[in-house]
């Protein structure tokens, strides 16, 4: 059972963060902000000017009071210990932000928007520093690499993937993920019918602590994980994770040698992956008659195995998710249409 944070909002919640002093910030729709502690009482609230949703909240890897919130076109730097008037106010974007990512010196902030492009503040000069314009649809998710302060990944309903340099301001490395559909109907026939008629519009994107992999989930309810190598990346597996879109992955924090990651789809639920090689058990390919190997069949038996560890009927869309660990306990915030924080305990894994 889920314990229920409902003293925060009085509306739908779009937005989570968690600080490493494991203070939580939520976002919600008419410019909602509440600050909570990790027993889920709300110890701040505010009520951002213009009424605009609060779609992305993002705590400073340096300076854990720092909390960086988007809303509309607007990103607006706060103290999240006392909240009141911004620290700093940054209107860059043209059209309305859907994600917002801080690099882990904390001297970029990278904001997607509707119009597609990701702008890159630079958090010194306060200043935009590059324009980042490939996606030719809604860009509806960006993360920064750790370890690497100028490198960033994109996703969109164009259904690209893209690996950014900012320094370059161009793509490094991109892919389409209707490419990778159909070859995956190639490699399978019978595995998701329909497939082309359920396209995979690009939801949101998690990258790992160690900065070289990342996942996206898609609107055709698959999760795509990607290993970079340089200044490209390659599919490493993919698999059927909702039986609607994907519309959150996020990393947990993990032990040394597991991968895990936390799924949140349309279908309302709420899913725990590993991700991981396994030695003994390697993962499972179909036998297909054809007259050689194709590329992406050579890459699906080299994939790391992925096993289900947990998945809960949660019965509402996903609006966000978020791993945590809680008074010690490793944790799941989900916000969802409501106006409550859903937590869920997962115990030791």
């Amino acid at each position: 059972m889920a314990v229920k944070w409902d003293s925060g909002h009085a509306n739908p919640v779009l937005s989570l963060a968690v600080s490493k002093e494991r203070v939580i910030a939520s976002g919600a729709e008419s410019g909602e902000l509440t600050i909570w502690s990790e027993q889920g009482t709300p110890i701040g609230r505010l009520h951002l000017k213009g009424d605009d949703d609060v779609t992305g909240v993002a705590f400073s890897p340096v300076s854990f009071c720092k909390l960086y919130v988007s809303h509309g076109e607007t990103v607006t730097m706060l103290d999240a210990r006392a909240l009141g008037e911004p620290l700093e106010t940054f209107t860059v974007n043209k059209e309305e932000i859907n994600c917002i990512s801080v690099n882990d010196t904390d001297s970029l902030l990278a904001a997607a928007d509707d119009s597609g492009a990701v702008k890159v503040l630079d958090l010194q000069s306060k200043k935009v520093c590059r324009t980042l314009q490939r996606h030719t649809n809604i860009c509806s998710a960006v993360a920064f690499r750790p370890h690497r302060p100028q490198s960033l990944v994109s996703c969109g309903l164009d259904m690209q993937v893209i690996l950014w340099n900012v320094q370059k301001a161009r793509p490094l490395w991109l892919t389409n993920l209707q490419h990778l559909a159909q070859d995956e109907e190639d490699l399978d026939l019978h595995q998701s019918p329909g497939q082309l008629f359920n396209p995979p519009l690009a939801h949101s994107l998690a990258v790992s602590s160690c900065g070289n992999v990342f996942c996206c989930g898609a609107e055709d309810g698959k999760i795509r994980s990607f290993r970079i190598t340089g200044t490209r990346f390659e599919e490493e597996a993919c698999f059927k994770a909702h039986s609607q879109g994907v519309s959150q992955v996020s990393f947990m924090a993990q032990d040394p040698g597991q991968t895990l990651l936390i799924s949140g789809g349309n279908d309302g639920r709420v899913c725990l992956w590993s991700l991981g090689k396994d030695p003994v058990q390697p993962q499972k390919t179909q036998k297909h008659h054809a007259p050689k190997k194709s590329t992406s069949k050579a890459k699906q038996e080299a994939s790391p195995r992925v096993s289900s560890r947990l998945c809960i009927e949660h019965g509402e869309k996903v609006n966000w998710i978020l791993g945590a660990e809680l008074q010690g306990s490793k944790a799941v915030l989900v916000a969802d249409p409501s106006n409550v924080i859903s937590v869920y305990q997962l115990g030791e894994l």
